[in-house]
């Protein structure tokens, strides 16, 4: 009697796990939201690990001596655990949000396939489907692992380069068809009950050598597409461990989760005008470079208070945050900037790339930590005509989602992705810190174009002195 309602117990709160984690997951589709989405997701998460303990009412007698010992690994895996991600959550760096998102990624779908592994070695699945499901399962969660686990040491410049190497598409191929004929030999010799441990074994390196060999060709410009995926496979991974453990909360978690992630890897591939099989199988993060006489015209550098200036007198600016921007952590100063020009009358909007930066949102998440009103971002295809009536583009640390060589040269690995117009503006000014080249490694025209100036420097350091000389000119805010 106390075991079934314990069961019935845990499956009312696994129900109401799974719709804390939807509900969160539904508020985070709106910036003002999301920050009470990932709260409200995340009690979901805590009463779901809770409740698994519950599980102990209906362990069997056999195995009722190894309680004691798996509670206290479970609780101190728990104390570890949270204890890591909550220091690692305080402390990380806007600029290192992308590795954390990957390596939590690389966690999760690690979990799915320690399930599976469980599983399978103890051999609970019986079934010709559960064991398939639980065989996909551990093939996309090790795939995922292991491959979020490169993205996160390319992320972390450990892995500086793409490592490519001859018929390289060849070989994931080979492991590919070698990881799913381990995964067929382990699912027919389990009917027989005579499957070996060394199947298994071999079954996880090779879907994880899989997983590795798939993520090292890829270049850095791909890498917010790469965690996207990565993202769907956790979350399928998840999904179907969740079907052969009969777990409510982690097949409607997982599943979600691998819908929006697949969903958001479309639109990402989409806004790059490209395929999820270009991404994952071209060399586009390692393009060869254009010559320097390949671009007309010169880089034109200027002062920053001369920048500020010509700023302070327009009657309209559309700033575009990139990357350099987190890197220098400098969106307090952009802002800061920015109120000075709204104050004195300059209309200011801000246009975000669907692939700006290292992961998806991370420009988004900038500025709303800079404390920028949602009603100032303005995404691509709803900004993009308005360059071409605005007195000032204000490019700061972005590169490749700039470029017109997207829109005009057809040996150029972007040609066609859509980009934000900032060329088209009456005039533009980009902080760099150098003449290096974006993630595509091709140089920007936009750089050399009669309308464009290079304001070269940290972007901190160059907003600041632009804040310096507004305020100089006696402007309204600085009373």
């Amino acid at each position: 009697m106390i075991d079934q309602v314990s069961q019935l117990l845990v499956g009312a709160v696994d129900l109401v796990a799974a719709f804390l984690l939807l509900y969160g997951l539904h508020r985070m589709a709106s910036p003002v939201t999301a920050p009470s989405g990932i709260f409200v997701a995340g009690i979901g998460m805590a009463v779901a690990i809770l409740v698994t303990f519950l599980d102990i009412v209906g362990v069997s007698a056999a195995a009722r001596p190894f309680l004691p010992v798996n509670i206290g690994l479970a609780l101190i895996a728990l104390v570890i655990g949270g204890g890591v991600s909550w220091w690692g959550g305080r402390k990380v760096a806007m600029t290192a949000m992308p590795q954390m998102v990957a390596i939590y990624n690389g966690m999760g779908g690690g979990a799915a396939g320690s399930i599976a592994a469980v599983e399978l070695f103890a051999r609970h699945t019986t079934g010709i489907v559960p064991l398939v499901v639980t065989l996909l399962g551990a093939l996309i969660g090790a795939v995922s692992f292991a491959g979020s686990i490169i993205a996160w040491a390319k992320l972390q410049s450990i892995l500086n380069k793409p490592l490519r190497l001859p018929f390289m598409r060849y070989i994931n191929l080979f492991l590919f068809l070698l990881s799913l004929a381990a995964g067929v030999m382990i699912a027919v010799l389990s009917q027989s009950g005579a499957v070996s441990p060394d199947f298994i074994y071999g079954f996880f390196i090779l879907a994880m050598l899989f997983g590795i060999m798939l993520t090292l060709p890829i270049g850095g410009a791909d890498m917010p597409v790469v965690i996207s995926i990565y993202n769907a496979f956790t979350g399928l991974a998840v999904g179907l461990e969740g079907f052969v453990l009969q777990n409510p909360a982690l097949m409607i978690a997982g599943m979600v989760v691998g819908a929006a992630g697949l969903m958001l890897t479309i639109l990402m591939a989409r806004a790059m005008n490209r395929s999820i099989a270009n991404v994952l199988f071209s060399n586009f993060g390692d393009a060869p470079t254009h010559a320097h006489g390949a671009i007309k015209g010169e880089m034109k550098p200027t002062a920053p208070a001369d920048a500020g200036t010509f700023m302070r007198y327009a009657k309209s600016v559309i700033i575009v945050p990139g990357y350099g921007l987190a890197a220098a952590q400098g969106q307090q100063k952009l802002f800061e900037f920015v109120k000075l020009l709204q104050a004195d009358g300059v209309s200011v909007k801000f246009a975000i790339h669907p692939v700006a930066g290292r992961m998806p949102g991370q420009m988004d998440v900038l500025l709303a930590e800079a404390g920028v009103p949602y009603d100032m971002i303005f995404q691509l295809d709803d900004i993009n005509t308005e360059f071409a009536e605005t007195d000032v583009s204000l490019v700061i640390g972005a590169n490749d989602v700039v470029n017109p060589a997207a829109r005009t040269d057809k040996s150029s690995p972007i040609f066609g992705m859509p980009i934000l117009n900032a060329d088209k503006a009456k005039q533009v000014y980009v902080i760099k810190r150098g003449q290096g080249k974006g993630y595509a490694g091709i140089q920007n025209a936009l750089f050399y174009a009669e309308n464009c100036n290079m304001v070269y420097g940290d972007a901190a350091a160059v907003l600041a002195t632009m804040i310096e000389a507004v305020r100089g000119l006696g402007t309204k805010a600085a009373a």
